[in-house]
């Protein structure tokens, strides 16, 4: 009798891949309001959650679905919403919420452009606050960092964002949509269970001045400095990073997600040709592996920032580099006709272009 081997991969869109690694990773429930190019991942959701034993609500504002996913969050569930950065910017006060309260939220951010790099980074909720933003450079790591962002914001109680655009969203490619294995974490005693009636640890005490926390006689003072604290430990912790030919690079390419695998392919064309070019991705753009850019970035004579819009990361760039002097952005805004689709400048040549302009200014 001959047997049949289970494949291990799935032929998917990025936006498919992103919402079965979430379901593997353990997520039950979502709430989205559709909006080019994310409504993919409600799509897929709404098509397959119900068979995971989850709950997916399509909502009628993204400040109504923010919400109700922080509900569910609250409640110790693994939960989600989503949209592009016009429909982010409708969540922030709940994501700054989710911060300050302690409560593990994801947000999947599908970005026209790469315009929604502050939202993702610098956010615009209220208070001491930090959100972890991962960026994936194509769809096999999205799978990989989806499941690790739901890991690192339980473990932290903190709210996290995938960061990814429309290119990434309707790419298709095989990718194995296994369960990934991580640390194990504490048992989730904070989390509100109905049984509560005022004492207790399934008790939240909710208040804008100290926040959440367990011990009602916390107080505000100790319960921002504690919150000051656990942000100091993921960013010294958590960056994460990737380099291709940085070691005693005359030029240094900075860029993240999607246009940062059209760079790696040039730079490593360049590397053929003897041209003794650099790149340098950040993966998660916070933390900012500020401390592994300097390192990167020693021996560089130029250093450029390609990214798809007016200037944004360039600012932590020029933060974490041992000479800002040399900064020069090799980016620019590109959209087509539609204003969703990225335009011409994300294609091999247009970015090669750049890189060698960056070069020959260099030794002028």
């Amino acid at each position: 009798m001959s047997t049949v081997t289970k494949p291990t991969k799935s032929l998917c869109s990025g936006s498919e891949a992103i919402a079965r690694s979430a379901m593997a990773a353990g997520l039950r429930f979502y709430a989205g309001y559709p909006m080019a190019p994310s409504t993919d991942i409600l799509e897929t959701f709404t098509r397959e959650l119900a068979h995971a034993g989850g709950v997916c609500i399509n909502v009628e504002t993204e400040i109504e679905g923010v919400n109700m996913a922080l509900g569910a969050a609250m409640t110790g569930f693994r939960a989600a919403t989503g949209s592009t950065g016009q429909g982010v910017a409708l969540m922030q006060e709940a994501i700054a919420e989710a911060g300050l309260h302690e409560t593990p939220l994801v947000v999947f951010t599908v970005g026209r452009m790469q315009q929604d790099y502050f939202q993702s980074t610098r956010g615009g909720g209220w208070g001491d606050y930090r959100t972890i933003c991962m960026a994936p450079k194509d769809v096999p790591e999205a799978v990989e960092l989806t499941q690790l962002l739901f890991h690192l914001t339980d473990k932290y109680r903190v709210p996290g964002i995938l960061l990814t655009d429309g290119i990434l969203a309707r790419t298709q490619v095989s990718v194995d949509l296994s369960p990934i294995e991580f640390e194990p974490l504490p048992e989730k005693t904070w989390a509100l269970d109905g049984a509560g009636t005022g004492t207790g640890h399934s008790k939240s005490y909710w208040t804008f001045a100290g926040g959440k926390a367990n011990n009602p006689g916390l107080g505000p003072q100790t319960h921002w400095v504690n919150l000051a604290e656990k942000f100091e430990v993921i960013a010294r912790n958590e960056p994460r990073w990737e380099e291709v030919h940085t070691e005693g690079a005359e030029t240094l390419i900075v860029a993240f997600g999607t246009a940062a695998a059209f760079v790696e392919h040039v730079v490593r064309d360049l590397n053929a040709e003897g041209v003794r070019v650099g790149m340098f991705r950040p993966i998660t753009l916070w933390p900012f592996p500020g401390d592994q850019l300097e390192a990167a970035a020693e021996s560089a004579k130029a250093i450029g920032v390609f990214e798809l819009n007016a200037g944004q990361m360039i600012d932590d760039v020029k933060l974490n580099v041992p000479n800002r002097k040399l900064v020069r952005p090799i980016g620019g805004i590109s959209v087509d006709d539609s204003g969703i689709n990225i335009g011409e400048l994300l294609d091999a040549p247009a970015v090669r272009a750049r890189i060698e302009l960056l070069i020959e200014e260099m030794t002028q």
